[in-house]
């Protein structure tokens, strides 16, 4: 019996984020710390709003990780996990989990990154479209079929059998949702976000993380993390930072990357984050995996009947 310690990306974040943990003196020096690092209330803004705040990329990022951080520190001594795994920007909490970058080095890290995805596309331009009810490769047929030189829709997120997102163009978005209806999709649902993640049109945004992430020390992690790029489990400091580099424009491969862990005998998930995304993903994509949702400082007893 193995087990591993997951970390949520955007989408899970919500108002009120983290205000329970401040009883925790280690929480609490991190929010201070992170402010400090940042030069505004982050905590703030996780706290109390206002909304429009949090759901801002370049602080809707750190939010996260800083808030999965914290409450990692909090159960880092009752659980002693196999391996880590974080979708999309949960890949930096899991990086930080598992001792390859400094706290609040990634707080100022994950700051930049979103401040590097939301300048890469003028608003507008690209989107984000979930796709519900149909295969992998059915997605990514249709996506050729309708892309063009000058307008390309790409997979960014495989979540779970079924639920693929897609990202570009907003021109090749508006091909793309009919020819998935007409080949059998349940549901095209456009997303609301800011920018189109985890594409191809994200290549400016890589180059200047690249960039940023030359001058991050990552350090050889205790446990090793599989990536989202190519589902690949990672230790060494270098292809750590390739993955990190390669997951801006490439595809999230959670449902791989699940697959993966429980082929290495995984069979306990512990999601550590806000909200419960990623553990109704993994009964998604494995129903006989035992998911924990460590999500307020009150799910920290739920490790006792374990």
């Amino acid at each position: 019996m193995e087990m591993a310690v997951v970390c949520p990306g955007k989408g899970s974040q919500s108002v009120g984020m983290g205000a329970d943990l401040v009883v925790e003196p280690q929480a609490t020096k991190w929010f201070s710390e992170a402010d400090k690092a940042l030069g505004y209330a982050l905590s703030g803004i996780m706290f109390e709003g206002p909304e429009e705040k949090l759901m801002l990329t370049e602080n809707t990022q750190p939010a996260l990780l800083l808030h999965s951080v914290a409450l990692w520190q909090m159960i880092a001594d009752k659980v002693k996990p196999d391996y880590f795994a974080g979708h999309s920007l949960g890949e930096y909490s899991a990086v930080v989990a598992a001792g390859g970058i400094d706290p609040i080095e990634a707080v100022k890290t994950v700051h930049n990154r979103g401040k590097f995805m939301q300048s890469a596309v003028p608003v507008g331009v690209g989107g984000m479209m979930a796709v519900l009810g149909s295969a992998d490769d059915i997605v990514e047929a249709v996506c050729k079929e309708v892309s063009t030189d000058g307008a390309v829709v790409e997979p960014a997120n495989y979540n779970s059998d079924g639920q693929v997102v897609v990202a570009g163009h907003s021109a090749a978005l508006e091909k793309f949702a009919p020819v998935m209806k007409e080949r059998g999709a349940k549901r095209v649902l456009p997303l609301s976000v800011s920018a189109p993640f985890h594409c191809s049109l994200m290549k400016p945004a890589r180059i200047e993380m690249e960039k940023y992430l030359e001058n991050v020390k990552i350090l050889t992690l205790g446990t090793a993390v599989i990536n989202n790029v190519d589902a690949k489990l990672e230790t060494a400091p270098d292809e750590v930072r390739n993955a990190l580099i390669r997951q801006m424009d490439g595809a999230v491969r959670w449902s791989q990357s699940v697959r993966e862990l429980v082929a290495a005998g995984v069979d306990t998930f512990i999601e550590v984050g806000p909200g419960s995304v990623l553990s109704g993903l993994i009964k998604k994509i494995d129903k006989n995996a035992r998911c924990i949702n460590i999500s307020k400082a009150e799910d920290i007893s739920k490790l006792d009947d374990r």
